[in-house]
């Protein structure tokens, strides 16, 4: 990764022109062409530096609710259950952390009733007995741009 990738890359955390050809805006910002900016985000792309490019909405302005759950998993069985609950499209973080309560993962969906029906689900099919049901009461933050050209 060189200078025009790291500028790349914090030019696209906040900068994302809506127009028809926003790379090519972004383009002039670089002193690049527009092919070389598709071509290089295509590369950070494919090396997992850049996971998907798109919009950040406010879910709860919406209408969806959200929580953070947190399960006891026996660690033979940390695979397993991953793979069920990263099944659900409403499923947007799953980590594994230390502790007695060693998977956390978050839920978005367009209601509560949803959303309980899919924690009911969890906990049958992936044989749950303790998923924590942790709701937001205040939410101070969400989001983080990375300073590229810091490091």
């Amino acid at each position: 990764m060189d200078d025009i990738d790291e500028k790349l890359l914090n030019l696209i955390q906040d900068e994302i022109p809506i127009d028809r050809r926003p790379f090519q805006i972004l383009s002039k910002k670089l002193y690049i062409d527009e092919v070389e900016v598709i071509e290089r985000i295509n590369k950070l792309k494919e090396e997992g530096i850049i996971r998907r490019i798109g919009g950040i909405f406010n879910s709860k302005k919406l209408g969806y609710t959200s929580t953070l759950c947190a399960a006891r998993v026996p660690y033979y069985r940390i695979d397993e259950v991953a793979e069920y609950i990263n099944g659900y499209d409403e499923v947007t973080h799953n980590y594994i952390r230390e502790g007695l309560y060693n998977m956390w993962f978050t839920i978005i969906t367009y209601s509560e009733e949803k959303l309980n029906n899919i924690l009911k689900d969890i906990r049958t099919n992936a044989g749950l007995k303790e998923i924590m049901n942790l709701p937001a009461t205040n939410l101070f933050k969400i989001k983080v741009d990375l300073n590229m050209e810091e490091n």
